[in-house]
């Protein structure tokens, strides 16, 4: 590979070379290196682009990376990743994508991705998106997600966007069954005129499931966001859902979280919170030695950690 792709797998991966264990690597809408393991399977379709990564029941500490990069103008990807899950493994899933486009032409990609995760499973997942580029070409990325939850399983999904990508579109779904628990942690920041929705929708069918869904952005220059993060309790379970964001410059944002109970012990709480950078804390980083957008990169970085 050269500079610029192993400059973007580190930025979506922190990847500093090939990973060890298994990994998928796809670049420019194709599928390029791969690498299965002994507990840990990834095979491609074969009736549509993408891959089945298949974790072996009882799996312990062993990890997937599967980025994606594109870097050509131009590119419209779409991929299928299905991730089964089996009983009683913990494994850690690292994905991402980062488009660098320096021409005219928009590079998209679309993936939808599906989680099958078995009774007592323990998953983290993490993604990252990420664009670059001096060409005039829009950054795209439009990812679908379905959570499947079996009994007593836990996913945790770290989802983050800091940087250079025009336009997203973030449409994930989970079903929790007895026990199951999901928590979400996503970090969003846009500039320019760049658009963000994420909409959510967490369905709490079984008895003591239980959700956390975290939401932190900041939105600069024009740019704008909405969030619609929706907690639905069909069974005796709870959720919380927080949505904090700091707005700048004349950019907009829409917080629009949604609980909806119909069993009489959902018990499901949510808070939502816009706001400007705090006065108080620019003033005593600027009376330490900063300057005023010094204090604000170094207050919007704690705020997205």
């Amino acid at each position: 590979m050269n500079k610029t792709e192993l400059h973007m797998l580190e930025a979506v991966a922190d990847l500093h070379g090939v990973p060890q264990g298994a990994y998928n690597i796809r670049k420019n809408g194709e599928g390029v290196e791969r690498q299965s393991t002994a507990n840990i399977i990834i095979e491609p379709k074969k009736d549509k682009p993408g891959i089945d990564i298949i974790v072996k029941p009882g799996t312990k500490n062993e990890s997937v990376h599967i980025p994606v990069i594109i870097t050509q103008a131009g590119v419209d990807d779409l991929v299928y990743n299905d991730f089964y899950i089996g009983e009683d493994a913990d494994v850690l899933i690292v994905a991402g994508c980062g488009i660098h486009n320096s021409g005219d032409k928009a590079s998209e990609h679309d993936g939808i991705h599906s989680f099958h995760i078995g009774k007592n499973a323990k998953i983290k997942y993490v993604e990252k998106h990420y664009g670059e580029g001096d060409g005039k070409g829009e950054r795209i990325l439009n990812p679908t997600t379905t959570i499947e939850m079996d009994e007593n399983s836990f996913c945790e999904m770290e989802t983050v966007q800091i940087k250079g990508v025009d336009s997203t579109k973030r449409d994930t779904v989970a079903r929790l069954k007895s026990g199951a628990r999901l928590v979400m942690l996503e970090k969003l920041m846009t500039h320019g005129n760049q658009v963000a929705h994420s909409d959510v929708v967490i369905e709490l069918n079984g008895e003591d499931a239980s959700s956390q869904i975290i939401s932190r952005s900041v939105a600069k220059d024009n740019s704008t966001q909405v969030f619609y993060p929706r907690a639905v309790g069909n069974a005796p379970c709870k959720a919380h859902v927080q949505c904090d964001s700091i707005i700048m410059d004349n950019a907009h944002i829409r917080s629009i979280p949604e609980i909806a109970a119909n069993h009489c012990d959902a018990n499901i709480v949510h808070e939502a919170a816009i706001g400007r950078i705090n006065n108080d804390q620019l003033l005593k980083l600027q009376t330490l030695g900063k300057t005023e957008e010094e204090a604000e990169e170094i207050i919007i970085n704690c705020f997205l950690k």
